[in-house]
């Protein structure tokens, strides 16, 4: 993954973003590197590192171009379920696990009470949510979220009720801006602002409607706010392939970065997402792969309401189910999951995030180059 561009010198904010950013990087950390290799050798490990939970498919936005649309409204994992597989998580290797979904994970009645069991037994958290919950969950996620990320997509309330109207009658917009405020305000881990760029068009492939205007403006109210950083991300298909754009368009979003980096400083980074950075060098939509498994999938895990995916690309994927915490505890169904179902070379032709960690695991079978560094963040 490329480090993001700043006019920065090299600060220690900028240092801590760009090994954040450094997913290859993390793989030789302290606490990571043994199952790294363990992995390369085609060994099986009692747990994943990082777990990607939904609680639930439910949201409260009626987002038109949802990449989780299929998945969306699909019950939620049990109240009583979810609790326990917390305490399960917490009695496993997992190092970190993601609060996201198809749906708004805070909406799930039980959340509070995962995220309490996860961080008392020292198991770091993220969280990926539209924002709207936050103030009912204020104390928890200022206190022992590692890092929060609000999914926007806007930077006026216009905007923001075209592209993610509400379910309700009123916009989200001014709650989520307020909650995202209150947080900043208390925070001890991360908080970004994600923008993810969002064209539409009509039969004759015109431009009909699009964000792409606001991605400075956006940029300016993040900073304001008090996020650490504002990302770019581009617009995936249903199928998770970049959507590439004009030379026009892409020239326009960057001159509104590029007027972004001005405001970058110590506490505040503007980034690109790998699928932005693919879009903006015009690069072809198929990534191919020339190794057959995934080795982070044996890293990584999905858990959902309707099953165990071996990652978020395959979520909803029967082919990519591995197993169902419905039916077992985590550890029973983990032992017996295949996390090789999936062929990388044929089944994610995608731009993949993390294809440049499977391409590093690959070379450390016959061990690492050199001695482990410290350990510095657990989200590989």
């Amino acid at each position: 993954m490329d480090e993001p561009r700043t006019q920065l010198g090299d600060t220690v904010g900028t240092r801590f973003v760009r090994r954040n950013l450094d997913l290859v990087g993390k793989l030789h950390q302290r606490s990571v590197l043994p199952a790294a290799v363990d992995v390369a050798r085609g060994r099986r490990l009692t747990s994943p590192l990082v777990v990607d939970l939904d609680p639930t498919t439910v949201c409260d936005l009626a987002c038109p171009e949802c990449i989780s649309s299929q998945v969306l409204h699909h019950g939620q994992i049990g109240q009583d379920r979810v609790v326990r597989l917390a305490h399960e998580l917490a009695d496993s290797k997992v190092l970190a696990v993601i609060l996201i979904g198809g749906g708004e994970p805070l909406l799930h009645r039980s959340v509070g009470r995962v995220i309490e069991v996860l961080h008392e037994a020292g198991i770091k958290l993220g969280l990926v949510t539209n924002g709207t919950q936050i103030h009912r969950h204020l104390d928890r996620l200022a206190d022992m979220l590692s890092w929060v990320r609000v999914s926007i997509d806007a930077g006026t309330a216009d905007t923001y009720a075209a592209f993610r109207p509400s379910r309700g009658k009123h916009s989200a917009f001014p709650q989520v801006i307020e909650n995202m405020r209150a947080l900043a305000a208390r925070k001890t881990g991360r908080l970004g602002y994600s923008f993810l760029l969002m064209q539409r068009f009509d039969q004759d492939g015109r431009v009909t409607d699009s964000n792409y205007a606001e991605v400075y403006r956006a940029g300016v109210l993040a900073k304001e706010i008090g996020c650490d950083y504002f990302e770019v991300k581009a617009m995936l298909d249903e199928d998770h392939y970049t959507v590439n754009q004009s030379p026009e368009a892409i020239a326009a979003v960057e001159e509104q970065i590029a007027r972004l980096r001005d405001l970058e400083d110590d506490g505040f980074h503007v980034l690109h997402s790998s699928n932005w950075q693919a879009v903006r060098r015009r690069s072809d939509t198929v990534q191919e792969k020339d190794y057959h498994r995934c080795a982070i999938a044996e890293l990584r895990t999905t858990v959902t309401p309707t099953g165990v995916y071996v990652c978020p690309y395959h979520r909803g994927n029967p082919k990519g189910r591995i197993g169902d915490i419905g039916q077992s505890t985590f550890a029973e169904m983990w032992a017996a999951a295949d996390t090789g179902v999936i062929d990388p070379s044929r089944d994610c032709r995608f731009v993949c995030a993390r294809h440049a960690s499977n391409q590093e695991i690959a070379t450390l079978a016959t061990g690492p180059a050199g001695p482990p560094c410290d350990d510095f963040d657990p989200f590989i």
